[in-house]
């Protein structure tokens, strides 16, 4: 093997940028990242073969928020990744399919489908199946409470399906259909509580945060599309922060997951995030 060649045979990601939905770094693999031609006879490869490796997961769930083209890339020449799944954080799971349907592109949700994605009630949502969304939940009352990744309501997923380009009038009426009985049933929307702040109080917790030497070894706190703040791997954007009072927050409303801001003299000096069976403390860098 050359020595030159990268261990894991993987192209570096480039980052995308935030989505409205305040979404965690959205990274999209570049050209070359899968190949029909050009087979490597026993290459050296990730510890994890032979499950696929981490980076293309990543690359495919960051590429079907807003990338037809680049999913199509990634996918063709492996169908089963339509089915790929990723953690944003803290248990914030989301598959390729997942991605699509809270920011509305229908044409990446039918272009995973149509490989093998495993549609589910947010799908359905976004879509405008009424009759789907509506069985679902007479087989399983409370199910319209339940939130998709990164805490999105299910009738914010119905929501966004009508800001899908394309639309037709009757894709249109049904979209609004769906949207009413959601609206009827009261608790398909369900609201994170949270404390105000003000524009000025976010200011403080801004900045990079580390925890360790390694390049990754961090949180950067940064504000998404939403105005929210967020904490994300350091130089990522991440999940946002509820503030639960003081200088504790949630990480998206997670009940298990709380960011502490420790402050001294007026100023932000560490972060403490704790979670089930860890406490982990990052000063300001």
């Amino acid at each position: 093997m050359n020595p030159e060649t990268p261990r894991r045979l993987f192209l570096k990601s480039s980052v995308f940028g935030v989505l409205a939905a305040g979404l965690p770094g959205v990274q999209y693999a570049q050209e070359g990242l899968f190949s029909a031609s050009g087979t490597l006879t026993n290459p050296e490869v990730s510890p994890r073969y032979p499950a696929i490796d981490e980076p293309v997961v990543k690359a495919l769930v960051g590429a079907s928020h807003a990338n037809l083209d680049r999913v199509k890339e990634i996918v063709e020449p492996r169908p089963e990744l339509a089915r790929a799944t990723w953690d944003w954080g803290f248990g914030d799971w989301e598959t390729a399919l997942g991605a699509a349907s809270h920011t509305g592109r229908r044409d990446i949700a039918e272009f995973l489908m149509s490989h093998g994605a495993r549609p589910d009630i947010f799908t359905f949502a976004m879509l405008g199946s009424l009759e789907a969304v509506k069985a679902m939940i007479e087989a399983r009352p409370g199910t319209q409470a339940i939130t998709g990744p990164h805490g999105i309501s299910l009738l914010s997923h119905a929501r966004v399906g009508l800001r899908s380009d394309g639309l037709t009038a009757e894709q249109v009426t049904r979209q609004e259909a769906l949207i009413a009985y959601l609206e009827g049933l009261g608790d398909a929307d369900p609201a994170i509580a949270q404390q105000p702040l003000s524009d000025a109080e976010k200011e403080k917790f801004l900045g990079d945060y580390r925890y360790g030497e390694g390049p990754n070894d961090g949180f950067t706190i940064s504000l998404n599309m939403r105005k929210m703040l967020s904490l994300g791997k350091l130089g990522g954007f991440g999940g946002g922060l509820y503030h639960l009072g003081g200088n504790a927050f949630s990480y998206n409303g997670l009940p298990s997951v709380t960011i502490q801001f420790l402050e001294a003299d007026g100023a932000i000096r560490s972060l403490t995030v704790e979670e089930p069976g860890l406490r982990l403390t990052a000063e300001r860098a």
